[in-house]
């Protein structure tokens, strides 16, 4: 039987509470919530004495959990996680995805996979709306984990408790070189013709392990175009991306020879959604899109 005292808490608060643990501040939790800070602390409070502990550590510059408090938090995540899933579950089968898939998907991919995808949603997914939100991969990961966000386009990662995963497409890197590199008049680049010294690298590329050396920004691809127009050298781009950055001023494009490095793109759901069958779909979908895009190849699912 649930006590008294916690029966009046609210979903309401227990997403207050998650907030401040989010933000581990609650003047910054309260701008995000739109509640004033006593407020938040108000119900925070409420919350705590309902549960006989306190929850978080208060005094310090960062609002951190106590050790019984982290133990709780991942409770109250688990009660929220629950009440979204009811509220899908009544919803799943009127319309794909309840009405609204939040995909989350990469900084370096989204702006040059999305043109492709906007029109073709709606055509497969009536009345249904698609929801961006653009990231890292860590962090893409753990607000699906939490149940901000309902799929996310990465590249495959360790198995993780109760994430589905499904392979896309395999995206290989390209070379950008300043316009005045003694390369960037060719089509076509060997690895084995490029000085890692003069490398400019996205963080995400790991591609320093394959040049040997090189320097890693983490910057947008804008940004690391105008980093080697500025600074020369190169730096390796996903192929997606081609056409966007080919009109930069003051750099020039080529493919590389032989077997180019590059990166794998998966899209992954929680494996209690209960729209299995509308993500795998939109997988299919993303196969499909994915395979008429010059350069990318299907990876081969076993």
């Amino acid at each position: 039987m649930i006590s008294t005292h916690l029966s009046v808490v609210s979903l309401r608060d227990l997403t207050l509470v998650q907030a401040v643990r989010r933000h581990g501040s609650f003047n910054s939790a309260a701008r995000a919530m739109h509640i004033s800070p006593s407020g938040l602390s108000h119900q925070v409070q409420k919350v705590e004495q309902a549960l006989g502990a306190p929850l978080f550590e208060r005094g310090g510059r960062r609002i951190v959990p106590t050790a019984g408090g982290q133990r709780l938090l991942e409770q109250i995540d688990a009660v929220l996680l629950a009440a979204e899933h009811l509220q899908q579950a009544a919803r799943a089968g009127e319309v794909a995805f309840g009405g609204e898939l939040r995909l989350g998907v990469l900084a370096t991919l989204g702006p040059y996979l999305l043109p492709h995808l906007i029109a073709p949603f709606p055509q497969h997914f009536p009345e249904a709306r698609l929801s961006l939100s653009e990231g890292k991969p860590r962090g893409l990961l753990r607000r699906l984990h939490e149940g901000e966000l309902d799929a996310v386009l990465a590249p495959p990662v360790p198995a993780v408790s109760g994430i589905a995963m499904r392979p896309l497409f395999f995206e290989p890197w390209e070379v950008m070189l300043r316009a005045d590199h003694p390369l960037a008049s060719r089509r076509t680049v060997a690895l084995e013709q490029l000085d890692a010294s003069e490398a400019t690298l996205m963080t995400e590329s790991h591609a320093d392990h394959v040049l040997g050396g090189g320097h890693v920004q983490d910057v947008s691809l804008e940004s690391l175009a105008a980093l080697v127009g500025l600074r020369g050298g190169y730096a390796l781009v996903p192929a997606l991306a081609h056409e966007r950055l080919a009109s930069t001023p003051n750099v020039a494009l080529a493919k590389i020879k032989g077997q180019a490095p590059g990166r794998e793109i998966a899209l992954y759901w929680r494996e209690a959604s209960p729209w299995h069958g509308d993500l795998q779909a939109f997988a299919e979908l993303l196969r499909k899109l994915a395979k008429q895009r010059p350069g990318l190849k299907l990876i081969d699912e076993t």
